[in-house]
């Protein structure tokens, strides 16, 4: 922290569309100056995920970072590296039989009561196959809907919880030791939130959908099968082709996205290779 702030121009190379771009011209190494870090959130805002290819960074290195774009967002029920709270290893040995980690469409942590604005994944071991991310575009979904649609979503509000996958029933509960990383099943889980189906982006003031398959469980004000048959309809519209980039990873990567206004999905195809990342998350608000 002690080193001069490096100044420098970026160069933003987006998809076609706009949804996703790579961000090269800037070493993220050494911390940045605030020009810099506004160039940075300002792409990012505009295009969602960004990605920044060739990046050799120390976890000081992604800790700094993270911390140029907001403070530390929580973290629940997934034990963190030792020395470094705020981060978590995502690891994946070759010898693993159990599900890819975010196998899923969801958006991170969506069942706290202020989930994480951004998250922040730096790929060190990447294997030969598989092991793609996708990310859907959740502006791009709301704006798909008919205008009768959004004035039923509208006064809406979807119930979120972290039952299904971390509950001590949960899906990761009868892994065992199945799997590298260390999850922390816990009652709190079972801990519901209420959430706009629709949210405002609070920095972009555009509208999107705010439901995911892993943590939406309900509808406010509607029978189960009512709300299973609503939140069955906008994941699937959410998450259609038109909406999806599929993002290929490469060792020394640092991809970071907007969970206010992106659901992602992590693809397996990997087995018998190893694969390894680093995660940090930044704090974001009450959805509205």
């Amino acid at each position: 922290m002690s080193q001069a702030a490096a100044k420098t121009s970026i160069h933003v190379t987006p998809n076609a569309g706009g949804f996703g771009a790579a961000i090269s011209g800037v070493d993220l190494t050494h911390p940045l100056d605030a020009a810099t870090v506004a160039d940075i959130r300002a792409a990012w805002l505009a295009h969602q995920v960004v990605w920044f290819p060739d990046q050799p960074l120390s976890l000081d290195d992604l800790e700094r970072f993270t911390l140029s774009m907001g403070d530390w967002g929580r973290t629940d029920f997934i034990k963190p590296l030792d020395g470094h709270p705020n981060v978590l290893e995502l690891r994946r040995e070759p010898d693993e039989r159990s599900s890819n980690f975010g196998a899923g469409w969801h958006s991170d942590y969506s069942f706290q009561q202020e989930p994480p604005s951004g998250t922040l994944l730096l790929s060190k071991i990447t294997p030969p196959v598989g092991g793609d991310t996708l990310f859907a575009d959740q502006y791009a979904a709301y704006d798909d809907l008919s205008e009768a649609m959004k004035r039923m979503l509208a006064p809406l509000n979807a119930v979120h919880s972290a039952a299904l996958p971390y509950s001590k029933e949960g899906f990761y509960a009868n892994e065992g030791k199945a799997r590298s990383m260390t999850i922390v099943p816990s009652d709190e889980a079972k801990k519901t939130e209420l959430h706009p189906v629709v949210r405002t982006h609070p920095e972009t003031g555009r509208k999107c959908l705010y439901v995911n398959r892993v943590y939406t469980i309900g509808i406010e004000g509607m029978t189960r099968d009512e709300g299973e048959a609503l939140i069955g309809f906008l994941t699937k519209h959410s998450t259609q082709d038109k909406c999806v980039y599929r993002h290929k990873w490469q060792p020394d990567m640092l991809t970071m996205w907007d969970n206010r206004c992106v659901q992602h999905f992590a693809d397996g195809g990997y087995d018998g290779h190893r694969r390894l990342m680093y995660r940090t998350t930044t704090a974001g608000d009450r959805p509205r």
